[in-house]
């Protein structure tokens, strides 16, 4: 599984998402992307695509999960289900 975060420089959001997203990753094992939304078109290409208004947004497989303020619990959930439901 692939998780890739859309990241911008300064954002407090976005260093919430890569603490939760390294708590997570010992209950559900994933690659972590992560993009800079300033920087990286490609980062801007995936925001433009998925409708994320701003950071972070967190893919899952290519699908969007979340963007704006982290819920880890939403998270959790939306991991779990790509990995294929709760263990």
């Amino acid at each position: 599984m692939v998780v890739t975060l859309l990241t911008k420089r300064g954002c407090t959001a976005c260093e919430q998402a890569k603490e939760i997203l390294g708590r997570l990753g010992h209950e559900v094992p994933f690659e972590l992307q992560i993009i800079d939304l300033e920087e990286d078109p490609s980062g801007r290409k995936l925001a433009a695509e998925h409708g994320v208004l701003f950071a972070p947004g967190v893919l899952i497989d290519g699908q969007l999960s979340t963007y704006g303020r982290p819920s880890e619990r939403r998270l959790r959930r939306d991991l779990l289900a790509a990995d294929g439901g709760p263990r």
